[in-house]
């Protein structure tokens, strides 16, 4: 999994039969990015949509490397953070999308993080009925995470991505040094999507971040690695259940806690990003482990200790502001994994790296749990 300047970057496929794409690794991607392209797609005409903050960075690189490659580019530039993932973004963009000309065999490219990326994908699967859509992730949790599998869409006052399509990318471009812009707190909340992929069901990955994080940290070749080992590992759950029907449903281990805290601070990046709402959510998933007696409460530890080393937040005090009480986020709860005679489906753990999906979880349990945990 060796990637380094001027070399072949880590290649990551994933075999979805005529739906077959290609995840590329490594420096310097956005610069061949128009190459890329146009290998695979018959178009040549394309839409960019970006953010503010992202398009000050790459637009013009990327723009030009298109223009090399005999493809006109549009922008749709749109306002940074996660409230940009609603109908009035989403609107704006389909429009100027239409607007641009885009046909069938064009394309929509997402350049930016999680948001732009599943906002993005979403209006590549709906106008038109669905035009060819390229993914260029420029954070880490994009890398790692959003950009692979196909989940698209925005939130809605009921909850976080509960509107969107299953639309998979023709190509995925993870430029690692795209993450050399993001600020600490960022490439922070990116990491916990890695760790995630451990505390699945790769252990021993969980205990090569844990000796090699600071060596992520800092870039080069580790850094690839753990992006390649997180894309390979997504990409395998991601061609056995596609449209999380089963096994999938592994890849929301702390996500279901996670969405709940984002949804009670508004999606306010202020005081909770999506990578830091997820790393809450895995010391809360094994800790309610521990509590049903599934797993050690050791496991639990184990886990706080390595995200709070990295200087993730690990618990529902170091949230900023006051939070709406535990029968309030029960309610997030229950509209994030729905609730069947009173009980609710969540991601579990027996251990590190041994996640199971629990299809009969208490939902009296859970209240209590939360009322242990809540800082009020």
């Amino acid at each position: 999994m060796n990637a380094a300047a001027g070399s072949a970057p880590t290649k990551v496929h994933v075999p979805l039969g005529e739906r077959a794409y290609d995840i590329l690794i490594g420096p310097g991607l956005i610069a061949g990015a128009g190459r890329e392209i146009a290998a695979r797609l018959k178009g040549r005409k394309a839409a960019i949509v970006t953010d503010e903050n992202v398009a000050a960075h790459y637009l013009a690189p990327l723009t030009e490397s298109l223009a090399e490659a005999g493809i006109a580019a549009t922008p749709v530039i749109l306002p940074p953070g996660e409230k940009t993932k609603s109908f009035e973004p989403l609107m704006r963009a389909c429009n100027e999308v239409l607007a641009a000309r885009i046909e069938r065999n064009d394309a929509v490219i997402a350049l930016g993080g999680g948001v732009i990326g599943d906002l993005a994908g979403f209006v590549a699967g709906i106008v038109r009925r669905g035009v060819r859509f390229v993914q260029i992730p420029t954070s880490l949790l994009a890398q790692v995470d959003s950009s692979v599998g196909g989940k698209t869409g925005i939130n809605s006052r009921h909850g976080k991505n509960l509107i969107g399509v299953f639309n998979q990318p023709d190509l995925v471009l993870a430029d690692s040094d795209t993450l050399k812009t993001l600020s600490p707190r960022e490439f922070r909340a990116g990491y916990a999507e890695v760790a995630k992929y451990g505390l699945i069901d790769q252990p021993d990955f969980f205990a090569w971040l844990e000796a090699n994080w600071q060596d992520v940290f800092a870039g080069g070749e580790a850094r690839i690695r753990a992006i390649a080992t997180s894309c390979q590992a997504k990409a395998d759950v991601v061609v056995e259940d596609e449209r999380e029907m089963g096994r999938r449903a592994l890849l929301n281990l702390g996500h279901t806690f996670g969405h709940a805290l984002e949804a009670a601070t508004a999606y306010d990046s202020s005081r909770l990003v999506h990578g830091e709402a997820v790393a809450i959510g895995m010391v809360l998933a094994h800790d309610f482990s521990a509590r049903m007696n599934l797993a050690s409460p050791d496991d639990a530890r184990r886990v706080e200790r390595h995200l709070r080393a990295v200087g993730l937040p690990v618990s529902m005090n170091e949230i900023p502001g006051q939070l709406p009480g535990a029968g309030q986020l029960m309610d997030a709860i229950a509209q994030d994994k729905k609730v069947k005679d009173g009980k609710l489906t969540f991601i579990l753990t027996r251990g590190i790296g041994q996640s199971f999906i629990a299809n009969d979880v208490p939902e009296s349990e859970v209240l209590n749990f939360l009322k242990e945990k809540h800082p009020g």
